[in-house]
């Protein structure tokens, strides 16, 4: 899979982010946010940024009187504001950011040069940290999903909660971004947070040492009903060819069925969603990418998938989020497979990074709705499954998985 440094095109969902540091120097991965190595599209070509006609039209007179009422508040502040001198980089990027915020889009922003780094890290699958997709678009820091299996799993962090106070520091008001660089932190040390759940009266305190993390990206096996189940964690550089290993593995043992969890799967590089949804749909179309100006672009699925008759069940859950919908939003308009779980995180819009000159670091801008086979829009919506199975904190508690008991019964239904 091609990566264009230049300008990278996300679903940012994905991504969220995730909470940990190591490899991505304290950053996320992805997003819905907006990850980091989120949800990465095919390479565009770089989009210029001199000469380039932006107003459609306006004359250079046009443009001085628009821009007047700026260069006065800029030499108004500095004449004026009462510390001297002004830090003309940091006016420079607010600005920037001002403008950003003004579309009202909580997926187009400003990006200064350490997040825009921090965002260009790959989703290699070794972290450190407390494990969990998060999103950085809201009001507070709010969880996406846990990882399996990580600190924040264990601790019992769950989709939706949204951290409030970390080590005894209140994070209202504070830039989710910057709340997410308290939380992460090198592996054996600890950190405490205060977090809202839905439901729930009082914030619930957690204390979480963070972990070096390793995370496969895809796990296969046959079960005692010989069915194969293979989970996806995220959507990343060795996905595609893991995935492809272990069907190779499991589809010669002649299992009745196959169960595809996309449960907290955060999401990941949209070139592996194609790939992965093409192992189980032999050809057609997998998504669409709607444009502003109404036109589109059509994903299709490629051929050589390996599993593309056994009969399916895809598991998804309220972490299922960007690139796991787009899988899921596939196989449940193609008839190839019934959803069960509930309704997904509901992350459906492509954003364009376009890097700034002078290492000023980039915007991130939406450019486009994806869209299922039938045209549905996923974003702020969700999947609603065929069949809705909860999974209480009762279950996770007692170790019981309803969800998954019923993608068997339905696999085995005569």
């Amino acid at each position: 899979m091609l990566k264009n440094k230049a300008v990278r095109v996300v679903l940012v969902l994905f991504l969220a982010g995730i909470l940990v540091a190591g490899s991505f120097s304290g950053g996320f991965v992805a997003g819905h946010y907006y990850t980091f190595g989120a949800a990465v599209l095919p390479d565009v070509t770089p989009i210029a940024t001199t000469n380039v006609d932006v107003t459609q039209g306006d004359t250079p007179q046009d443009l001085q009187t628009l821009f007047k009422p700026f260069w006065e508040t800029w030499q108004i502040l500095h004449d004026s504001y009462v510390d001297q001198p002004l830090d003309n980089t940091a006016l420079m990027r607010g600005a920037i950011s001002g403008m950003m915020q003004s579309l009202g889009d909580e997926h187009s922003s400003y990006m200064n040069p350490q997040e825009y780094s921090d965002a260009n890290v790959s989703i290699n699958g070794k972290y450190e940290g407390i494990g969990a997709w998060v999103d950085t678009t809201g009001e507070y820091l709010t969880i996406v999903s846990p990882m399996k299996s990580s600190p924040a799993e264990k601790a019992g962090l769950q989709s939706g909660d949204e951290i409030r106070a970390i080590d005894g520091e209140d994070m209202t008001g504070i830039n989710p971004e910057l709340v997410r660089l308290k939380v992460v932190g090198p592996a054996g040390s600890s950190v405490h947070l205060r977090v809202s759940r839905s439901g729930e009266d009082q914030l619930l305190e957690f204390d979480i040492v963070r972990e070096k993390i390793v995370i496969p990206s895809v796990t296969g096996e046959i079960t005692k009903e010989n069915l194969a189940y293979v989970t996806i964690t995220t959507f990343g550089d060795t996905t595609t060819s893991d995935l492809h290993r272990i069907l190779s593995d499991l589809m010669p043992q002649h299992p009745k069925g196959l169960i595809l969890d996309l449960r907290n799967n955060g999401g990941g590089y949209l070139t592996t969603a194609i790939e992965v949804a093409s192992e189980f749909i032999g050809d057609g179309v997998i998504m669409y990418e709607q444009y502003g100006d109404g036109t589109r672009q059509t994903y299709n699925a490629e051929s050589g998938g390996l599993a593309t008759d056994i009969p399916m069940v895809v598991l998804v859950n309220e972490g299922s989020a960007s690139a796991s919908e787009i899988v899921a939003g596939a196989m449940q308009d193609r008839g190839r497979a019934q959803l069960v779980g509930v309704t997904t995180y509901g992350k459906g819009s492509v954003q364009n990074w376009i890097p700034l000159t002078d290492d000023q670091g980039a915007v991130r801008v939406t450019i486009a709705k994806w869209l299922t086979p039938n045209e549905r829009t996923i974003h702020k919506l969700g999947l609603t499954p065929d069949v809705v199975v909860e999974r209480t904190t009762e279950d996770y508690k007692a170790g019981l998985d309803p969800q998954l008991d019923a993608a068997i019964e339905l696999l085995l239904k005569p």
